[in-house]
């Protein structure tokens, strides 16, 4: 039995309709965050050049005040609160406040940022026994018992939060458990944030049985863990 025309009119219709709310929700996403940024930016304005311009009247009579001088007063304050902050004492004292005090710190600072991400080695290493992780090698320390050198050193590895990726905690983790990564750190933005796309290449591709046995003992597998787990090929008859 054929269709009908008229429900074929109407399926066609629906489907033009329902891209044209995507179109429409698509541009609402672009423009929402756009909106409310100059919202949030013209309120704090105003609300800056108004507490200004009141501020300069308790020195200066209302007709030399112009429209402007409120906020540039504003960063006049800013400025020089920053650079005695940044560049004196001030910024020592306040750096041992909980929580804020790392945005006062003038010497031996090291805020994690996109740009540091980039520049470090990406690596996997053991979250949990049986879970391992992407995190970034951040340095490497020795260890020492009563006085001697054990046999083994840490890696202090950088474990983003997701999705801010900028916070998150620094672990110590043995050596051995953790495999450098030839991936750009770019990629692994990528899986981190927006599951995009896989890396283009596994480094240990193609690699030798003697390397992966390394891997996996490194790993705390033993051959019988993985020999168990590996697929029974069905045995080859002649013809």
């Amino acid at each position: 039995m054929n269709k009908s025309p008229g429900r074929g009119t109407v399926k066609l219709l629906w489907t033009f309709v329902a891209e044209r709310l995507g179109d429409m929700l698509t541009g609402l996403i672009f423009w929402l965050p756009i909106g409310i940024i100059f919202f949030v930016g013209g309120y704090v304005y105003t609300a800056l050049e108004g507490s200004g311009r009141n501020f300069l009247s308790l020195f200066f009579l209302d007709n030399l005040i112009h429209t402007g001088y409120g906020i540039a007063l504003w960063i006049v304050v800013f400025l020089l609160s920053g650079f005695i902050l940044k560049h004196t004492k001030v910024g020592d004292l306040l750096s041992g406040v909980p929580i804020i005090g790392v945005l006062f710190r003038t010497r031996g600072s090291k805020v994690i940022s996109i740009a540091k991400l980039m520049a470090l080695t990406p690596c996997l290493f053991l979250y949990s026994p049986t879970c391992p992780s992407y995190g970034w090698i951040l340095s490497e320390e020795t260890v020492s018992l009563d006085g001697k050198e054990a046999g083994f050193s840490m890696l202090n590895v950088y474990y983003p939060n997701v999705p801010s990726i900028l916070t998150g905690q620094i672990f110590p983790v043995r050596k051995e458990s953790v495999i450098k990564l030839d991936n750009p750190s770019r990629e692994i933005f990528d899986m981190l944030l927006y599951s995009l796309r896989s890396p283009e290449s596994i480094p240990w591709e193609n690699e030798p049985e003697e390397a992966f046995l390394v891997r996996a003992r490194q790993f705390g597998l033993q051959p019988s863990d993985y020999q168990a787990a590996m697929p029974l090929k069905a045995p080859q008859t002649g013809a």
